[in-house]
């Protein structure tokens, strides 16, 4: 028995091509590689949403680290001096008293140098 892949092979076609909307050239207009670039694509998102993560922390560890310089105290002191502190402020949350609220930041700063 012969099959005929016609509707099924274009509904694949135009969902992958759909996918490559945006690409450059062929690899927007043929489906092989379309096929390949959208397969590559997939894997690059996969990583860099793990990635993103990575880059965020520190982004917030450079700011906390320059904001800690400007009191006269290193980043690892000041890290340090919170966990004694028991002070429980994440890093994002740190970056971002560090850059809108100095003055929170300096009071946590002096708490922190209390405890050390």
């Amino acid at each position: 028995m012969r099959v005929k892949t016609g509707i099924v092979r274009r509904r694949r076609h135009k969902k992958m091509l759909k996918l490559a909307r945006g690409f450059f050239s062929g690899r927007r207009k043929h489906f092989r590689k379309a096929k390949e670039q959208v397969e590559r694509s997939l894997v690059y998102a996969y990583r860099d949403r793990k990635q993103k993560k990575r880059d965020f922390r520190r982004l917030w560890i450079t700011r906390i680290n320059a904001a800690c310089r400007l009191n006269e105290i290193s980043y690892s002191k000041f890290i340090h001096g919170l966990k004694l502190a028991n002070i429980e402020l994440d890093r994002k949350i740190l970056a971002d008293m560090a850059m809108n609220d100095a003055s929170a930041f300096k009071a946590v700063i002096d708490s922190v140098k209390a405890k050390i």
